[in-house]
């Protein structure tokens, strides 16, 4: 349509369309007070969220890269749209009648079909599978499905269709429907030949769908015998708005539950999906067609609110084969692109998802993801699996080979946990594995052994190194603002914190120069020895004997606290209180992990005690909040 936007239709896109709904659906939002929500930003990679947005004002900014704007802008730079083409999106969306300027030729969309008519296509063609699937050429797909336990109703729930074999029917439709024949074949449903025909014809089709529900894509399964196409699985071909690289099958019905839990489950395949969600397990996404990637995690980052101060967790259900141990190992050499901690699901019996649903029942599936063991651990017992650790040869292979994988981790301070567990698996010297690991980060990446029996030369020693200088995190850092904080005012106004510290402890503060002062102030008294006294600041840094922890005190001292007015009874217990209740939020984490970790049949004494123990930390949390409450007001 000819005419620019009118700027009243764009008003009209910008009130209704409310940058919060927008953003969630590519981001998780949580609040951070002030009106405003944070979240990881979708435009750069980064450990802490420093993505803000701002409802009230309808804009967006992010301190970590610098971007920033309205909700046209977001969608213009997170889609690839221009200004026109974002604003359409938009108004469609969100119900808004656009006005173009009359006389006015000029348009802002570029040459080619927009997002809009792509979408609308495969929202009709998904429409007319969904239909097939009734017909009796549909037959084999139906049986295919109720042979895996799935009904009418759980089609329904997917999307799937069926794609007639004759080869122009859908064609056919879609044109009848208003689409050129341009925009059908841009968007992947329509190939040219000597003339146009259907992509996909005689398959079991599911619709791939973005956060948003948006369908941009296919999933064809072969279910005829005879399909003259082999392949198992056909995929829609790269578009302009599907990259199979950024798709997970199943996040538009996992992303909401992702947030809340904190949780996501990888599987392997479209019917992994189906079964994982019909089990209860409202988690599971699968990559189309490709192996698990890091843009894959990007995405499953920005949805598990995944960073350094809210750990969750990425539990992936591979097959026992060796395929799926391959793939534990990819996934395992991508495994620090994510904060939350990494987990393997894997069936003894070797049975995927959807089969131990079939066989097992809903309870089975939910007992899988329950089992989950950490990736890395898995990874490592299968590399020591291959060695028989009866003989002192093999032991030593093992500790050689299970070296090498822990020596390429990128983030070194996992480096000494992973060797620590490769020494248990093996039965060494957690000293020798950690030399053998460092032994291993010098030598030149090798090929895998492929004879266990091949004759071995001895290797040279090299020179131990000498130990690095110990690396401490930037005591800026904003993970550290609050106990950097409480320490300004247990340096600057002894009096005003006075004995409001008491239950403060060395565990408290995870900076270890913060933790160091904290020791310093707790050796000269505690807060309240500070009390009148004007030396008190030098006192503390007269005993520190680590450069670092002194100069740390001496900015302590002289930085302004971050309130205009005198520190009050509200604002110290605001820091302290709240020092407190994230020491108790650690340690509830903690023993949930365990929790998950122990079978409360095998070990019910444990399991039994750590329940008790949970309990009263969550009741000593809310009595924290309580007290965090009381001295606001």
């Amino acid at each position: 349509m000819p005419g620019r936007i009118r700027e009243q239709s764009i008003v009209e896109v910008r009130e209704k369309a409310r940058i919060d709904e927008v953003v969630s659906q590519y981001v998780t939002l949580r609040h951070a007070g002030g009106g405003s929500q944070k979240g990881l930003c979708p435009f750069h990679d980064e450990k802490s969220p420093s993505f803000n947005v701002n409802p009230s004002r309808g804009f967006y900014h992010c301190f970590g890269c610098g971007e920033g704007g309205d909700v046209i802008s977001f969608v213009m730079k997170l889609d690839g749209l221009n200004f026109g083409e974002a604003v359409e999106r938009l108004a469609e969306k969100y119900g808004v009648q656009l006005q173009r300027e009359e006389g006015d030729d000029r348009d802002d969309r570029p040459r080619g079909p927009q997002r809009g008519k792509l979408v609308e296509a495969h929202r009709v063609a998904q429409e007319f599978y969904a239909e097939q699937l009734a017909t009796p050429a549909a037959l084999p797909a139906r049986q295919f499905l109720a042979e895996r336990s799935f009904d009418q109703s759980h089609a329904d729930m997917f999307g799937i269709g069926f794609s007639p074999q004759g080869g122009e029917e859908l064609f056919r439709h879609l044109r009848q429907r208003g689409f050129s024949q341009e925009e059908v074949v841009a968007a992947g449903l329509v190939k040219l030949g000597r003339s146009a025909y259907d992509a996909f014809r005689g398959r079991l089709m599911w619709p791939i769908r973005d956060a948003s529900g948006d369908t941009i894509g296919f999933g064809a399964r072969r279910i005829l015998e005879d399909d003259r196409i082999e392949a198992k699985y056909l995929n829609t071909s790269e578009t302009s708005i599907y990259k199979k690289s950024q798709v997970l099958y199943g996040i538009d019905l996992a992303r909401k539950e992702m947030a809340k839990s904190s949780q996501a489950v990888v599987v392997e395949g479209y019917t992994d999906v189906m079964a994982c969600h019909l089990s209860g397990v409202g988690t599971a996404v699968a990559t189309c067609g490709t192996a698990f990637g890091d843009d894959h995690s990007r995405v499953l980052r920005r949805f598990l609110h995944d960073h350094e101060e809210f750990r969750g967790e990425v539990i992936f259900a591979f097959d026992g084969d060796a395929a799926g141990q391959k793939a534990a190992l990819k996934t395992f050499a991508g495994d620090q692109n994510f904060v939350s901690q990494t987990y393997v699901a894997v069936e003894p019996d070797g049975l995927d998802p959807c089969d131990l649903r079939l066989k097992k029942g809903d309870a089975a599936v939910r007992e899988l993801v329950a089992r989950r063991v950490p990736l890395y651990r898995f990874v490592l017992s299968n590399v020591v699996g291959k060695y028989d650790l009866d003989r002192a040869d093999g032991r030593v292979d093992a500790l050689r080979e299970g070296a090498r994988l822990v020596s390429s981790i990128r983030d070194r301070s996992k480096v000494d946990a992973f060797a620590r567990e490769l020494a248990g698996m093996v039965g060494a010297d957690p000293e020798d594995a950690r030399n053998e690991v460092r032994r291993a980060a010098k030598r030149p990446a090798q090929p895998p052994r492929t004879d266990d029996r091949r004759a071995r030369q001895p290797e040279p020693e090299p020179t131990p190194a000498p130990a690095p200088r110990r690396q401490v995190p930037d005591l800026r850092d904003p993970r550290f603002a609050l106990e950097r904080e409480t320490l300004k005012l247990v340096i600057q106004h002894p009096m005003a914190i006075g004995r409001t510290t008491g239950d403060i402890g060395g565990n408290d503060f995870l900076h270890p120069t913060y933790r160091a002062v904290w020791e310093l102030v707790a050796a000269a008294g505690g807060p309240a020895a500070g009390s009148g006294d004007p030396g008190w600041a030098g006192r503390i840094r007269d005993g520190a004997s680590d450069p670092e922890v002194s100069a740390a005190i001496s900015a302590l001292a002289v930085e302004p606290l971050r309130t205009i007015k005198e520190p009050d009874a509200a604002y110290v217990a605001e820091h302290v209180f709240k020092l407190l209740e994230l020491t108790a939020a650690r340690r509830i984490a903690d023993i949930k992990s365990k929790l998950q970790r122990t079978n409360p049949v095998e070990h019910p004494e444990e399991f039994n005690r750590m329940f008790g123990e949970l309990a009263a930390l969550e009741a000593h949390r809310r009595a924290l909040r309580d007290r965090l409450g009381g001295s606001t007001l």
